[in-house]
Parts: structure tokens; C-alpha cells; sequence
């Protein structure tokens, strides 16, 4: 493709009817929607097609001025469905990296909205202010950063701008997490086109009214994309084949015509001083009127740097740098008599067909030249080569001015291979002062193992704990119940006496083994093929102590087992209502890639523990400056529809849940009492080495571990069901709780507790008032109603009730001592 005329494809031709005639793929809305929308096939193994926006500016170059006048126009349509007043008090949040200038656009069609955007890329020294995770993407991390904390933490509208509304999992899951901390009356979601299938055209109604909230909609177009069955398929089986034939059109390393190489200068943009590059840390209306003082100028000088007649002129932004090229190229397209049009690189892997009838002719291929977190990659340019333009002005932030830029192989390399001019402007990357860390202990311990910590081998797991085996710590349930109360202790201060098992109980806990180790053994599968798919191919698992110890050995095995991976893992301690142990935090840290971090539990209740994670992790960042750690932990089971990624989510029998220390490396609970750990210290733990003969924790593990055999092509059919699933919590085990908890006069939801695991737990090392067992439940419950009977504990069977069993504390000597801060209120 070397004329513009083939560039544009053919007056009548839509860029989606290639798909379309091959996979069966339709779109069908509004009048407008296929001028609005091309169709593309992705390399991505969630979702086969891409709608390719023709008005975003991201895969298609366009007239600048159409790109900022669609988001300008949304703007102001939000300005009218809010009234003047209420406007004044919103703040826009867009997302990366593809509405990162549609959303700044959105604000400047508001007036003087602040805007902020989220992003992949972290910054040292600013602290998150949250995340979610993007499902369908190739790359799911979103991170929050602004300078200024406040400015999600108002009462006014927030407006959520994205170039799709497809299956609104990315709004609800960023919605979802905002609302638990910045909780708000109303948002508005904003999109180019509302894709919604008819199953999901129901979903923001209902979220909305379960967070008690206004979720109104504004979108330019809206439509459906109906697929055939097995389109997924059938689309990476095309993607294949197009590319083994060299019929994807890739230019990356091809040059012009005739073989000539452009020309590669430098231009001096003089952006002003303290002027964000765009909105990664907030851009406020100070910010926009100062920009729009200087645009004219820089517009000035980027067409003084044009060659002389060049007419067919490409602004090319940079992935998330998308709002600040796409100003200078209205600004140059208002100063020149050139054609300019905009697009911006992308991190997104597109199949390119040169064809009129597909939106992707043709693709640049070079290296990521940003140092980006997750490690290098190829990056992509579309529809850049053979579209005919005299010059490209590449504008970069200067943190992606590197040396892989200007390397043979860079972008710009690239670009001068397909246009005889090039020009790069340098945008300064905008870093908010970084607030003061405090100084670090100069070193902390390596991790405890076993034989000397623990009754697991060696490299199975490493204890980021200190050894309190000398020190006595238990009391009698009752007793340290009552003593929490009457004194306002911590829970985490004292230990309960460990609970030695009869003969009838050991055999309980044997035959359940054997009944669920096949089950676990899928269930580890599967969750571990899904954290190596989604969250990092070398994990660095961290179990939160002592229940997920377990969990996280039989995950290690597995990968050991299917893949061949040696993955470090470790335990650390975190405490309801303080937090995760944080000089843990700070020692991993030190040895790994805070990314590459996967937090581990056994199973899940109403999820406290879940949040409690990622208040933990939140204060973490801005104490530390250290940025990274994702708060969604990886557990076996998730009964309560907490978390993400979990194996199953049935609620169900996990034996470890049967036993204490003798199931968990002969460990104790972890202990936090400021007498024995110091601000520079790790919290604790007990060795109970005098229990070895008692001990099952290794033939625990081996018994779950013989089956990864039998259950491997299972575990590959279950991990691809539920990659392909939506997994976005639904939090139903919380709203059950509250229920229950009003049902039987419980004035506090952390005397419930839900699940077998849970209800284990209270029969082993609590004062039990009842239990709550769904009607018909069976063998799951033998060793819960074992427990029960030896205690005088009654078993109440409960219709409608979503996990297996529940467990009810004895307000009598916990009320307050459980609470939400882990301390109890003095009578």
C-alpha cells in the first residue's frame, strides 16, 4: 500500500466486512456505527476481533480536530445530563491506555473538571490511590496516581470515560473499588460506542443499585457484535494461518520506496514549565488554561521544522501520551494548510491485513523503549507505512527518550523507513515531588526454614517471621477471650491452646483426605495456571500465614510438576485491623519485582481478609514510596466471591482446615504484641517441635500432590473455562453475612463466619455459639458436626443459605473483641 487512495481503501468499503466475511462476526446499531467502527483480528487468547475505533485515534489516523471534537462533544453532553452546578464539582477519570486522550477531551468538554487517567506505568515515590484490572486486555494492571490524593476522595460526580462499553466488567470492577474508598453518589460512564451484549445491557442498573448509587450512561453510538459460536477459535486459527502465509502486512522492518531512509531531527517544543504531559497524575483547569497559552507557540515551531511543501503530515503520539500529541496536531493542522492527521503507538498486538475491507493495512514493529515494568516487548504503529506522509512528528514523554528509540531497530528507525521526514518532540515527563519516605532498617533477617522453622523442607517455603518457640503465649480459649475483652488486647497478642485432635477426629480428617485430595489437586491446577496466565510467568508466591502455607507449597509443586518452575515462595503475617507485616513487605521488596509478587490464602469467608490486603497495601505505598504489589490474593477456594483468581468456587471440605499446626508445618497462628516485635522486626511465630509425632503436614501435601497426574488434562480444561470467564467478585458471601447477622440479633458481621473453613476454624480455636448448615449439605460437614457435638454446640440446618455452613461466634465472650480494629470495647 503505497497511494493514499489505498491507505483510505475504497469510497463504500467498510473496514470490518474482511472479518465479518470470515468469522460471521455482525455489527449491528445505530446508523452511524459502522462509520465509527472497523473490525480487526487481535493476538490476545481472550477475545478474537478488535473494533477498531475510526474517531480515537489510536490504530486509524484521523483528523485531529474530529478526534478532540467526539470527546469535546461527550463532554459537554455529560455538562447537560449533570446541570451547570453540579459539573463544576466532577472529576473525570479516563483509561489506559486507549481513552487516555479521549477522557482528557471528555474533561475539556466539561470546563474546568480535573482529569485524571489511569496507567501501567509506575512511578517511584508516588503511591497508589488504587487499581482494578482490565479482563479482555493484553495487559490488565491499571494503577491510580495522582499528585494530589484528594482528588478522587470528593462527593461529586465522578464521570468514567473508556473508547468501548463492551461487557462493563472494567467499570464495575474500577467502580467497585473506588466506591469501597471514595465512596460517591453518582458517576456517569462515558464511551465512544456501547457495545453491550443483551445479557450485560442489565448489569450497571443493578450495580448501581447495589452500591446505592446513580450510574448514568453517555455514549456517541451504540450497537451489539454478534458472534458465532467458536469465533474464538476459528479467529486465532485465522491469525495463524494469515500470519504463517506472510500475508500479515508487517513493515517493521522494511524501508520506503526505492529503499530510502528519512531524514531524523530533533524539535524543541519549549513546553511550559510545570505543565503535566498528560493526566498520569491529575491535570487540573490551572493546568489546561496554561497549555492552551502555550499551544500556538509549539504548533509554531513544530511546522518551521516541516520540510518545505510537505502537505500529508502524521503527529504520532505514544501510548499513553495520547492527549498532548493529539493538541499539538490541532494546533498544527490550524496553523498549516498540511493535512495532519494523529494516531499513537500501542502496546496491542493486531493481525494487519492489507485489504480496504480491514481496519489494520499495515503494522511498525519495534521495541518498547520506555523501560516499561513488565519487561520489554514488541510495541506496534498502524496504518503508518505506505500511507503516503511527508512527515512524521514522533512525540514521546522523556521518559521514553532512550536509546532503543534511536536504536536500528527503534521507532524512529522505523518511521524514517516509511517517511522521508521525521521529527522528534520530547515532552517532559511530569514527576510529582515524591513525599519522604522514612529510612529503612539498614537489614532485616533472611527467611526461617525448616528443619530449624517448621516441619517443611527447605526450599518449600521461607518463614518471614521471627522464632517465638521460647516464648509462652497460649491461654484457654474462654479465658483469652474474656482477658481480650475486659482488657482491650489484640487478638494477635495471645495464642489459643492448640487443639489436639482425637482418634475419632484424626480418622475423620484421614477420610476426608482421601475423599477431597483428587478435588484439591484440580483445584491447585487451575489456580496456578491461571496466576502464571494473568498475573506474572515467574511468580514470586507469598502466603499469607498460616492458612495459605499449604496452598502456597501445593502451587509450587504444581508448577514444579506441569512447567518445570523453581518458584520462590514465602510467609508473611497479616493481622486484621494491622495490617500486613510491613518490614515483610520491605524485605521482598529488596529481592524480587513487587510485580511479580502473588499473595496466596486457603480460602475465602465474606472477604475481610481481602480488603484488609489492600488497605494494607495502600498505606504501604505512600509510606514507603514502594509501588508494585497487587492486592488480589490467589486462593483454592471462593466461596464468598471475593477475589478473582481462585480454582473453584465451591465451598467445600479443604482438610488443612481440619487441624491446626499439625496440618501447617507445625506453625502457630502469627503473633504481634509490641513488647517482642519492634518497629524494625518481623512478627512471630511458634515452632511447636514437641507435636512432630503428631505431625500430618507433609503427608497433607504428598496426598494432594500424587494426583497432579491424573488430574492434568482436567485442570487444563477448567483453568481455560475459567480464564475465559467473567470472575469479577460479586462480594455475594458479604451480603449473606449482613443478613445473617441481622437475622440472629448479631450487632457485629466479624462474629460471622462463613464457609467450612471458617466455620472449622470457630469450632477449633473460638467459643461457638451455633452453627448454620444449608439444608442437605453431606460429608463436608461430618468433621463440622463432630466438633459441634463435643462442644454442645447445636447444628441448625438453613434453606437459601450460599456457602455450605456458617459459624457463629458466642457474643457472650467476643462482642467487640473481634471487631473491625481487632480490639475489644470495654463494658
Amino acid at each position: 500500500m503505497t497511494e493514499r487512495a489505498r491507505a483510505e481503501g475504497r469510497a463504500g468499503d467498510w473496514s470490518g466486512s474482511w472479518v465479518a466475511e470470515r468469522l460471521g462476526v455482525e455489527l449491528a446499531g445505530d446508523d452511524g456505527l459502522t462509520g465509527l467502527l472497523g473490525l480487526a483480528l487481535r493476538r490476545n487468547p481472550k477475545r478474537a476481533h478488535l473494533l477498531v475505533s475510526n474517531v480515537l485515534g489510536k490504530h486509524v489516523p484521523q483528523s485531529p480536530s474530529v478526534v478532540h471534537g467526539h470527546g469535546v462533544a461527550l463532554g459537554r453532553r455529560v455538562r447537560d445530563l449533570l446541570g451547570a452546578e453540579t459539573a463544576e464539582h466532577a472529576v473525570v477519570l479516563g483509561y489506559a491506555e486507549t481513552a487516555t486522550g479521549l477522557g482528557h477531551s471528555v474533561a475539556d468538554g466539561l470546563g474546568a473538571a480535573p482529569y485524571l487517567h489511569s496507567t501501567r506505568r509506575p512511578v517511584a515515590g508516588v503511591g497508589s490511590a488504587g487499581g482494578f484490572e482490565e479482563s479482555h486486555s493484553h495487559a490488565t494492571s491499571h494503577l491510580l496516581l495522582p499528585e494530589d490524593p484528594a482528588l478522587l476522595a470528593g462527593d461529586g460526580p465522578l464521570v468514567l470515560v473508556d473508547d468501548e462499553f463492551s461487557t462493563g466488567n472494567t467499570v464495575l470492577n474500577t467502580v467497585r473499588a473506588l466506591h469501597e474508598r471514595y465512596p460517591r453518589k453518582r458517576y456517569v460512564v462515558v464511551a465512544l460506542v456501547d457495545m453491550r451484549s443483551p445479557a450485560d445491557a442489565g448489569r450497571l442498573e443493578d450495580f448501581a443499585r447495589e452500591i446505592g448509587a446513580r450510574v448514568d450512561l453517555v455514549t456517541a453510538a451504540s450497537g451489539t457484535v454478534r458472534l458465532p459460536p467458536g469465533v474464538l477459535e476459528k479467529g486465532q486459527e485465522l491469525v495463524a494461518r494469515y500470519e504463517a502465509g506472510g500475508a500479515d502486512a508487517d513493515a517493521g522492518a522494511g524501508s520506503g520506496a526505492g529503499g530510502a531512509v528519512g531524514r531524523v531531527a530533533r524539535v524543541d517544543l519549549r513546553w511550559p514549565d510545570g505543565v503535566p504531559d498528560g493526566g498520569r497524575h491529575g491535570f487540573t483547569a490551572q493546568h489546561r488554561e496554561r497549555l492552551e497559552n502555550a499551544l500556538p507557540g509549539m504548533a509554531a515551531r513544530i511546522a518551521d521544522a516541516l520540510p518545505a511543501g510537505a502537505r500529508r503530515v502524521l503527529v504520532l503520539g505514544f501510548e499513553e501520551l495520547m492527549y498532548a500529541p493529539l493538541r499539538l496536531a490541532d494546533a498544527l493542522e490550524r496553523a498549516t494548510d498540511a493535512d495532519v492527521r494523529y494516531s499513537t503507538t500501542t502496546r496491542s498486538p493486531v493481525l494487519a491485513v492489507d485489504d480496504p475491507g480491514y481496519a489494520i493495512r499495515t503494522r511498525l514493529v519495534f521495541p518498547a523503549h520506555d523501560d516499561p515494568a513488565d519487561g520489554p516487548g514488541e510495541r506496534y504503529a498502524y496504518n503508518v507505512a505506505g500511507a503516503g506522509f511527508d512527515a512524521v512528528v514522533a512525540v514521546v514523554d522523556s521518559a521514553a527518550d532512550t536509546p532503543a528509540l534511536h536504536a536500528p531497530d527503534g521507532l524512529l528507525a522505523r518511521l524514517a523507513a516509511h517517511a522521508p521526514h521525521v521529527l522528534l518532540a520530547v515532552v517532559p515527563s511530569y514527576v510529582p515531588n515524591a513525599p519522604h519516605a522514612p529510612e529503612r532498617p539498614s537489614m532485616l533477617p533472611e527467611p526461617l526454614r525448616g528443619p530449624d522453622f517448621s516441619s517443611y523442607a527447605s526450599d518449600e517455603v521461607g518463614w518471614l517471621l521471627q522464632d517465638f518457640s521460647d516464648v509462652t503465649l497460649e491461654a484457654p480459649t474462654e479465658e483469652r477471650e474474656e482477658a481480650i475483652q475486659s482488657g482491650g488486647a489484640h487478638y494477635a497478642e495471645s495464642l489459643p491452646v492448640e487443639y489436639q485432635p482425637s482418634e475419632q477426629y484424626q480418622e475423620l480428617f484421614h477420610a476426608a483426605l482421601d475423599a477431597s485430595a483428587a478435588r484439591l489437586a484440580r483445584a491447585v491446577g487451575a489456580v496456578t495456571e491461571i496466576v502464571l496466565a494473568e498475573r506474572s510467568p515467574r511468580p514470586v508466591l507469598v502466603s499469607l500465614a498460616r492458612a495459605g502455607t499449604p496452598v502456597g507449597i501445593l502451587m509450587r509443586r504444581w508448577a514444579q510438576y506441569r512447567h518445570g518452575l523453581d518458584l520462590p515462595h514465602y510467609a508473611v503475617s497479616i493481622v486484621r485491623g494491622r495490617g500486613i507485616d510491613a518490614n515483610a513487605l520491605r524485605w521482598l521488596a529488596d529481592h524480587h519485582d513487587p510485580a511479580d509478587v502473588v499473595f496466596v490464602d486457603g480460602w475465602t469467608g465474606k472477604g475481610a481478609i481481602t480488603r484488609e490486603l489492600a488497605a494494607a497495601l495502600r498505606d504501604f505505598e505512600v509510606s514507603d514510596g514502594v509501588t508494585g504489589f497487587n492486592p488480589e490474593i490467589a486462593v483454592l477456594a471462593d466461596p464468598g466471591s471475593c477475589v478473582r483468581t481462585y480454582g473453584t468456587r465451591d465451598d467445600f471440605l479443604i482438610p488443612s482446615a481440619c487441624l491446626n499446626s499439625t496440618v501447617s508445618g507445625l506453625i502457630s497462628r502469627t503473633v504481634l504484641r509490641a513488647d517482642l516485635v519492634g518497629p524494625d522486626d518481623f512478627h512471630g511465630a511458634k515452632f511447636y517441635r514437641e507435636l512432630a509425632g503428631a505431625d500430618l503436614s507433609p503427608a497433607f501435601l504428598d496426598a494432594v500432590s500424587a494426583h497432579y497426574p491424573d488430574v492434568t488434562d482436567t485442570v487444563h480444561a477448567q483453568a481455560k473455562e475459567l480464564l475465559a470467564a467473567d470472575r469479577t467478585p460479586t462480594w455475594e458471601g458479604w451480603a449473606a453475612v449482613e443478613r445473617i447477622s441481622e437475622e440472629y440479633g448479631i450487632d457485629d458481621v466479624n462474629l460471622v463466619k462463613p464457609g467450612v473453613g471458617e466455620t472449622t476454624r470457630v469450632m477449633l480455636r473460638r467459643v461457638p455459639w451455633k452453627v448454620l448448615a444449608r439444608a442437605g449439605a453431606g460429608a463436608d460437614l461430618d468433621h463440622v458436626r463432630l466438633l459441634a457435638e463435643q462442644r454442645g454446640v447445636p447444628v441448625e440446618e438453613v434453606d437459601d443459605l450460599p456457602y455450605t455452613c456458617v459459624g457463629l461466634i458466642h457474643p457472650r465472650y467476643t462482642r467487640g473483641a473481634t471487631g473491625a480494629d481487632g480490639k475489644a470495647v470495654a463494658l
